[in-house]
């Protein structure tokens, strides 16, 4: 067989996995450029500081929203990809458990802002921050994940690219107003995030009753546990940089982390697209990553993607340094000495969604927590002893390494064939 038959029958045999991952990666690409549009119009609005205090304040809410449910997302998006005819019986389970976290939530809330915020930012500002992200958006996020789990990725893009258009609209309408501080932007947030979330279940939201079935929920409690404090670990390593950079430094460092890491952020969007088609076929079959060499090979080019992204965008803006603002123009330059930690960090994110496609939930979270530790160890010791901007951010690579490194150690070993479940 020659070599095109053979590319015709690959395609041919997997043309609906294609079609899908093209649709979530239209969703990204659509994402990725309204996305650019909302940080350069609010991280030039904003002042540094501000723009630092918002960054870490929204990813407080990442960390917060997981808590919301308690893992209950897990199931829910398992029964979208095996058995959607049980979503309106799962979906009952969900908001009862986003229920009862509530006072879970606004404790944990509270210990952030005490630990972390007081200094710099009025409680005001963000609690609305906060319910934006753990109530309004993360509603948003889990119609995608159904629908994704239901593989109608294209419907799960054009949502993914109506919630980034609203952010990006409420920002350029905020830029153009009389006073653009920290403190009027949250409530034009808030109600950016609101409408997101009721176009979401009001339009893309799988039309089925509700139904009560608790023996179904006390069956799954274990693993949505278990994801819970996956993710909660996942985002707060993830995110724990922004929260040490505010309590250990001051916002305007924070500010300047923060940009850093989202012009990072944008090279990730593509290869996110992929993990979450890996997970599904995963779930479905495992053969799909039986070997090392497969796994590994994936690695390689999740690094190559990666690194390249990062290349491009940081020599773009070298030509063009006010590409994406004055704000942006004065950090940029320091884009390119974090040239390995894109690859470092979606590898990390991609060994984790194996663990996770592979059903070692209990192994992912104490996984999160190691990594945690290590990372939120050595920057802290980075930033205590290296004040210099251009020193702490050169670390950073090393920093990304030994959590990579600690990731595939803690990880590779535990990979097998997951059980079968019985729903």
């Amino acid at each position: 067989m020659s070599v095109p038959n053979r590319w015709l029958e690959f395609i041919s045999r997997h043309i609906g996995i294609l079609r899908g991952y093209f649709w979530a990666l239209g969703g990204s690409a659509g994402r990725l450029v309204i996305s650019l549009v909302y940080f350069v119009t609010i991280a030039n609005t904003l002042s540094i500081a501000e723009f630092g205090l918002f960054a870490t304040a929204t990813a407080t809410g990442m960390v917060l929203s997981r808590i919301a449910g308690f893992g209950f997302t897990s199931p829910l998006y398992r029964i979208a990809t095996v058995k959607p005819r049980l979503i309106g019986v799962y979906t009952a389970g969900y908001l009862a458990a986003v229920i009862i976290s509530i006072p879970v939530v606004l404790i944990a809330a509270a210990m952030f802002y005490f630990l972390v915020f007081r200094g710099d930012l009025s409680f005001g500002p963000f609690i609305v921050i906060i319910i934006a992200e753990v109530y309004l958006w993360r509603t948003a996020e889990v119609v995608m994940i159904v629908r994704n789990g239901m593989g109608g990725f294209d419907k799960a893009a054009i949502l993914v690219v109506a919630g980034s258009a609203l952010r990006a609209v409420a920002a350029v309408v905020f830029s153009l107003g009389a006073t653009t501080t920290l403190a009027i932007w949250v409530w034009y947030y808030f109600a950016a995030n609101c409408v997101i979330a009721i176009l979401a279940v009001a339009l893309f939201y799988p039309r089925q009753p509700l139904r009560w079935h608790p023996a179904l929920y006390m069956r799954r409690w274990r693993d949505s546990v278990s994801v819970a404090a996956a993710e909660i670990l996942f985002y707060l390593q993830s995110e724990l940089d922004k929260l040490l950079m505010l309590s250990l430094s001051n916002p305007e460092t924070a500010g300047i982390y923060a940009i850093i890491m989202r012009l990072v952020d944008l090279t990730a969007l593509p290869i996110r697209s992929f993990n979450m088609m890996l997970v599904q076929a995963v779930m479905r079959s495992w053969d799909t990553l039986a070997t090392i060499r497969t796994r590994l090979s994936i690695e390689i080019a999740i690094a190559a993607i990666s690194t390249a992204a990062l290349l491009v965008l940081a020599g773009f803006l070298s030509i063009y340094p006010n590409a994406l603002g004055s704000n942006v123009s004065v950090v940029s330059p320091l884009l390119i000495l974090v040239f390995a930690v894109p690859a470092l960090r979606n590898l990390t994110e991609y060994q984790s969604e194996l663990l996770y496609a592979s059903g070692q939930t209990v192994r992912r979270t104490v996984n999160m927590a190691i990594i945690g530790l290590v990372k939120g160890g050595l920057l802290s010791l980075v930033l205590l002893y290296n004040t210099e901007v251009e020193i702490w951010i050169r670390l950073l690579n090393g920093i990304f390494l030994a959590v990579y490194l600690v990731s595939f150690i803690l990880t590779y070993p535990y990979l097998r064939k997951p059980e079968r479940r019985v729903i």
